[in-house]
């Protein structure tokens, strides 16, 4: 246990401090971890800096150059090694995506220190582990500990690599934020429900949520589709104009306050192949707005109670998709049930209460 008259010292290491679910939960500890007392030092690889923090940020993406070649890489990658040399962390918290096995396997034995945690954010692992179990194992099997933010994947990292460090901690929700952004007003003035995710891929499925849409009754109810990220507006726009919908579906692209059209939906739709703990349930559920998504690996069972605050969908069914969709709408008891348990079924994932379960791991007081 750290000696608890001590300054205690973090670095946590992310991609970039906007737009993914990984980044926010980075965001939101370190909040939490100042807010403590203590020392929080962010290192991100990208230069994008959006969600609120707290702490001292190495920003490696300011040493990135156009061609991103091998010098360039490996000046970053020695910046990151003196930044963790010179500052003896008691702990590193990684929450990248750790998709090069040869850069991975160097950075995790020989420039992090033992006292490292890797944490894994999606139910695609091998995003953050090799296919390879060995080479997996000699790259996790002795840092201090792995945490996956769902039980389902945690199970799936044990059964597959055999790893003997693995816990769960889900993400935790920002109430206060939420609460302070969610008020504000929007220009909407019609009906909607709402999706929101980076459509950069073809993971979130918003070119089917679409479809779904189109075929469901809400559309000649005036009730409209909203889509707050960045991706393929193109690809978007022209789904939603074959299906006579173009006039009805809105596609906002990335905004820093999302949580003042999630509190002003009918509900969120969560259509996606598969998750890690999709933070727009978290939030949308936050805001007091139910849910209907698809059971899809993983998350959404470990927060959805069926028919308590949302509505769980057979998964990659389309079809009962679209019927979910128009049973909340038409359901007026069913919708009123899942709109007052809304905010009470994620007080477990409070920033408080998932922070001192981080403090726990770390054996802080």
């Amino acid at each position: 246990m750290i000696e608890p008259n001590k300054k205690h010292k973090l670095a946590l290491v992310g991609f970039r401090l906007s737009g993914g679910g990984s980044d926010k939960v980075m965001a939101n500890l370190s909040i939490f971890f100042e807010n403590k007392g203590i020392e929080v030092h962010i290192i991100t690889v990208v230069d994008e800096v959006n969600y609120p923090y707290k702490g001292k940020l190495l920003n490696l993406g300011l040493l990135k150059n156009k061609s991103n070649g091998f010098y360039n890489k490996f000046k970053r990658l020695k910046a990151l090694n003196k930044y963790i040399q010179d500052n003896n962390f008691d702990f590193v918290i990684d929450f990248r995506f750790r998709t090069k096995p040869l850069q991975e396997l160097i950075i995790s034995r020989w420039i992090y220190p033992e006292k490292t945690i890797f944490t894994v954010h999606s139910y695609l692992i091998d995003h953050y582990m090799p296919n390879f179990s060995a080479l997996t194992r000699m790259m996790y099997n002795h840092c201090y500990a792995n945490v996956a933010i769902t039980n389902q994947m945690k199970n799936l990292i044990e059964e597959k690599h055999q790893l003997k460090n693995v816990t769960t901690i889900y993400n935790p929700v920002n109430f206060q934020e939420i609460t302070e952004k969610s008020g504000e007003t929007i220009d909407l003035d019609f009906k909607y429900i709402i999706a929101i995710g980076q459509y950069e891929n073809d993971i979130k499925q918003f070119d089917k949520l679409i479809e779904a849409y189109s075929k469901s009754i809400l559309p000649q109810n005036n009730i409209h589709l909203v889509i707050i990220g960045n991706g393929k507006k193109a690809v978007l726009e022209k789904v939603a104009k074959e299906n006579e919908v173009e006039s009805k579906v809105h596609l906002l692209g990335y905004l820093n306050n999302p949580f003042k059209y999630l509190k002003k939906a009918l509900y969120s739709v969560l259509s996606s192949r598969n998750e890690g703990l999709p933070n727009v349930i978290l939030e949308s559920l936050a805001c007091e707005t139910p849910v209907v998504s698809f059971d899809c690996p993983s998350g959404p069972r470990e927060i959805i109670i069926d028919r308590k605050n949302g509505i769980l969908v057979e998964n990659q069914n389309f079809t009962k998709l679209t019927e979910a969709m128009n049973e909340l709408f038409l359901d007026g008891t069913l919708y009123d049930n899942c709109k007052t348990n809304s905010l009470a079924s994620v007080q477990q994932f409070s920033l408080e209460n998932i922070g001192n379960q981080w403090l726990e791991l770390l054996k802080i007081k």
